[in-house]
């Protein structure tokens, strides 16, 4: 835009802390669907399952980056790390200029329980494409990245025990966010097919439509002839007559043309005899 941006400008929506904590849990289960995972674009064809969920007796006792990097192999991770690093290139504008050159997509996400100093953060801070977050402090733009729910995550063991005392239960609440527990599903099931076909509902549903009802499409009466003789049917037959009335009018004026060339003929005609040895006069 033109000008500089102004301190005074809405830049930033307050959204209200429940809203928040709804959306965070909606990112949480939207990872644990195959479905919604594979549509973010992430290879997850090689791992076990989803959620996937790394033991602690495997994890903790990574403390280099080419353990973890043979951890990620072994649960089938790798793919979607490739995925990642073929993914980088130049970003487009001036924004190569302004300390972000290069874009790349979103690859796993890390969450664990770990401290800072931990070995395990300085184990896998440094795998490009992987993201890492604390499961006490969830970023709703690293669980859902540019809105879209369904990211791959990998959990560890402790970090997926702790979701129960930082969220709570249906039967309990958090622990960490008062009186807070997490949103119930509108359906049990969620098999909507086997619902829609059931006795309960077809007993109670209207019948289907079988007649099919169509708009027909409104014409112009004065340039569509058909349209025209539906409002009258007297216009073919007015047409008709005021063709014919055309071609005798043609034909009278053709005549009287005719009469009038033939009179001013005679009239311009030379009235004496053309000089001794002339047959006629030359033409006009």
């Amino acid at each position: 835009m033109f000008g500089a941006t102004k301190v005074w400008r809405r830049w930033h929506i307050v959204i209200s802390k429940g809203q928040r904590r709804y959306a965070v849990c909606s990112a949480l289960s939207a990872s644990a669907l195959t479905p919604l995972v594979l549509a973010r674009g992430h290879k997850i064809e090689s791992i076990p399952e989803v959620p996937l969920v790394v033991a602690d007796a495997e994890i903790d006792t990574i403390s280099k980056t080419k353990e973890a990097i043979a951890l990620l192999k072994a649960i089938g991770a790798s793919s979607d790390l490739e995925r990642v690093k073929d993914s980088r290139g130049l970003r487009a504008g001036k924004g190569k200029s302004r300390n972000r050159r290069y874009v790349q997509r979103r690859g796993p996400l890390l969450i664990h329980n770990k401290e800072k100093d931990s070995a395990l953060r300085t184990a896998f801070r440094n795998i490009q494409g992987l993201d890492m977050c604390h499961v006490n402090h969830l970023n709703l733009l690293q669980l859902a990245p540019g809105g879209h729910v369904g990211r791959f995550i990998i959990w560890t063991e402790g970090a997926f025990k702790a979701l129960d005392s930082v969220f709570g239960t249906r039967s309990k609440d958090s622990e960490q966010k008062s009186g807070f527990r997490p949103p119930k599903g509108i359906v049990t099931s969620a098999d909507i097919g086997r619902i829609i076909n059931s006795d309960e509902v077809q007993s109670v549903i209207r019948p289907a439509h079988t007649k099919v009802f169509t708009n027909p499409k409104r014409r112009n009466p004065l340039v569509n002839p058909e349209a025209m003789l539906k409002l009258n049917p007297f216009a073919l037959t007015k047409k008709k007559r005021s063709i014919e009335a055309s071609k005798v009018s043609k034909q009278k004026r053709k005549s009287k043309v005719q009469k009038n060339r033939e009179f001013v003929k005679q009239l311009l005609a030379p009235s004496i005899a053309p000089p001794r040895g002339v047959d006629e006069y030359p033409p006009f």
